[in-house]
């Protein structure tokens, strides 16, 4: 089942890229940066790899997926700004979530927010939703626009690269990073539950 998921949409992402280009690039990275997890694992090596055909160039590939995760996160971050904070304020408490938490997260994308922003670009899950804590905490916009698009276009030009080292066998790459992917869920929801934990045992 899950299987034939990945499939359909590997079969959406080689179709959206084929017909539009750099605009298909873009817009696909953009939705995977918008909190929808379109994986740029098949998004940018396919596009590194249509550059060996002459098809496409490799450096307007890299920036047309950087700017693409940047509008993405663009729109993240205001939905977090506008609509995270209040959200959370008036029901956080119920998931053990509450103004402390809030004051403690903006404190700390205050202080580390540039280095988490550009590093969370190359971790799985973590570079799709990065970008509302980010609007939630307040994070200063063109400092999170400047680090947003450095670490996109690190992460873009990275993959895009894999796909022309790998040539015609760039779909290989996608198991290892699904792999990946299971992992950082999995150390996500240790640190939920120590979360939890530690807000009970304060609480007793």
């Amino acid at each position: 089942m899950i299987v034939a998921i990945f499939a359909k949409i590997a079969d959406f992402i080689i179709g959206t890229i084929s017909a539009s280009g750099y605009s298909g690039i873009a817009i696909l990275m953009a939705v995977e940066s918008a909190c929808i997890p379109l994986p740029s694992e098949i998004i940018m090596p396919f596009a590194g790899f249509l550059t060996l055909s002459g098809k496409l160039y490799f450096l307007w590939v890299v920036l047309a997926g950087a700017a693409g995760n940047l509008v993405g996160s663009i729109i993240a971050y205001f939905i977090g700004v506008f609509g995270g904070r209040p959200f959370i304020e008036k029901y956080g408490k119920h998931v053990l979530l509450g103004k402390d938490e809030l004051d403690r997260s903006e404190k700390f994308f205050n202080r580390y927010g540039g280095i988490s922003v550009f590093f969370a670009r190359i971790l799985p899950i973590m570079r799709t939703f990065i970008s509302l804590p980010a609007g939630i905490s307040r994070m200063p916009f063109l400092k999170f626009c400047a680090y947003t698009f450095i670490g996109s276009f690190f992460w873009s030009g990275l993959l895009a690269y894999i796909g022309v080292f790998l040539g015609e066998n760039w779909k290989g790459i996608e198991v290892y990073f699904r792999k990946l992917d299971w992992l950082v869920a999995g150390l996500l929801i240790i640190v939920i539950f120590y979360f939890v934990y530690k807000k009970f045992q304060i609480k007793k």
